[in-house]
């Protein structure tokens, strides 16, 4: 667990938490974050660093940090990344000083990453860290789900499926595992998960205080 807290939402000091969604394309995921940071007060998205050009419409700082290969490189190097990938000759990671800034701070983090990632987002920040798989109800149904969204060709779209089997066979990695038949149950459950994980006793690091401030009340 890296540092310490801040953020007084209740009265008790509480360290925030890397919240992480993962999924097999199609089931979900994206969704879910949106609606999280839409709904969720004091979650924020995090925010990636890649080697990729910007593109039209996109801000530095609120879409990706954009820097060249060299800077990305010497970021993995110093380890100051949590986790990081290469995709399609493209760099893409987490920085690691926004991510400790704001659990210090007492806020959570939401993370839209693969299995990959939480792997090594675990490796590096241990108990920080909530996984969520999101699991579509049927093979059929995301396939449904694929080809309603248009955006892909019938290849593209059986190459998810081929993927979707992979991704898959790490739902065990994970701490909570949510079927997504609709997406305000699932959001539901989401949501439930992230509340409970805010209240663990570990995580609020003010209870001592706050504890011994009620003793002392009630000696008096």
């Amino acid at each position: 667990m890296m540092g310490e807290s801040g953020h007084k939402a209740d009265g008790v000091e509480r360290r925030g938490l890397m919240f992480v969604l993962s999924s097999p394309s199609g089931a979900g995921k994206t969704t879910l974050s949106r609606l999280l940071i839409e709904r969720m007060a004091g979650l924020r998205m995090s925010v990636s660093v890649t080697t990729r050009p910007m593109r039209p419409g996109e801000v530095d700082g609120r879409d990706y940090f954009f820097v060249d290969h060299a800077r990305f490189q010497a970021m993995a190097d110093n380890g100051d990344l949590l986790e990081w990938a290469t995709v399609f000759d493209n760099g893409y990671g987490t920085p690691r000083a926004p991510v400790e800034a704001a659990l210090t701070a007492g806020e959570d983090v939401l993370f839209d990453i693969d299995w990959q990632g939480t792997q090594q987002l675990r490796e590096k920040a241990g108990k920080d860290v909530v996984s969520v798989f999101i699991l579509p109800p049927s093979a059929g149904d995301l396939e449904k789900r694929l080809h309603t969204r248009a955006q892909d060709s019938d290849d593209v779209i059986r190459g998810r499926m081929s993927r979707a089997s992979h991704e898959l066979s790490h739902w065990a990695e994970y701490d909570y595992i949510v079927v997504n038949h609709t997406i305000e149950d699932a959001f539901a459950e989401v949501q439930s998960i992230l509340k409970a994980e805010r209240l663990k006793r570990e995580r609020r690091t003010g209870l001592t205080e706050f504890v011994r401030s009620l003793q002392k009340q009630l000696g008096q």
